[in-house]
Order: structure tokens, then sequence, then C-alpha cells
């Protein structure tokens, strides 16, 4: 019996203390974050002044995230690739959406933009202007609609 309530109040401290050692969110610099992060950032943001740029650390995963003055976010996993764009006030730019999306979005919902486009290993999603979530696979076939 003692030996389990020790396991138990083992368990429980650690699973008290996991969730504090776990994620790490910090300011980082710039030229902290991978190539290509700021080569993608160079390339369909150049225009804009970055606000700030933060590492989010995991124990098992590390993401990095810049803000721009104009409100604009981009994601990226630990190697540079982007995961995600989110433009609040204008459109995802448009070499970055894969062109069968593109091709799905202008002939299905013209006059809409697209605010934001997410990527996984599994699919893309992508969020209109008008509220609309569309979720394609990694084939770029339309998988979900979500209002």
């Amino acid at each position: 019996m003692k030996k389990l309530a020790s396991l138990l109040a083992l368990v429980a401290l650690l699973a008290g203390a996991t969730p504090a050692l776990a994620g790490d969110d910090r300011p980082i610099a710039y030229k902290k974050l991978p190539a290509a992060a700021r080569q993608f950032i160079t390339s369909y943001f150049g225009d804009t002044r970055v606000s700030y740029a933060k590492v989010d650390s995991e124990w098992w995963d590390t993401t990095y995230e810049v803000v721009f003055d104009d409100g604009r976010k981009v994601e990226f996993e630990k190697d540079g690739a982007w995961k995600e764009v989110s433009c609040k006030y204008s459109q995802v730019p448009d070499v970055i959406v894969p062109p069968r999306i593109r091709e799905y979005v202008a002939a299905s919902h013209p006059g809409q933009k697209m605010v934001k486009i997410e990527r996984s290993r599994r699919e893309y999603e992508v969020k209109l202007d008008n509220g609309l979530d569309l979720t394609f696979d990694r084939s770029y076939n339309l998988i979900g609609i979500d209002d």
C-alpha cells in the first residue's frame, strides 16, 4: 500500500510539473529565426516591418511566430518551413497558396479573399474573408467545409 501511495504521489508531482517545464514561449531577435523563415519573410513580406518574433519550445517541438506591424502573422516549423499565415486585414499572398487551391477558391467562391492558410502533414485549411473554412487533403481535393 505504501508503494502505491508513493507511486501516486510521484505521478501527481510529475503531472503538475510537466506543464511548467514543457512550454517556453519567449521573444527572439529576427536574426535568430531559421534561415528558411527569414527568406520566406523577405520574399513575401519584405515590404512590412516585423513587430516581434518569438519561439515556442515544447518538449517535442519548436515553432516560431512572427508578427508584423500591420497585424499579419506567420508561424514556422523548427526548420523554417511555414506552418500558418494569417492576414486579418488583407489577403494571403497568392504565391504561397498551392495553384489547385487558388483555382478552386476562384471558381467556387469568386470575389472572396483568403485571409488565412494553415498546413499540416495531412491537410491544408483555408479561411475566406466571409468566415468560411475550406479543408483540402495533401492532393488538394476539398474534404471539408465549415461555416
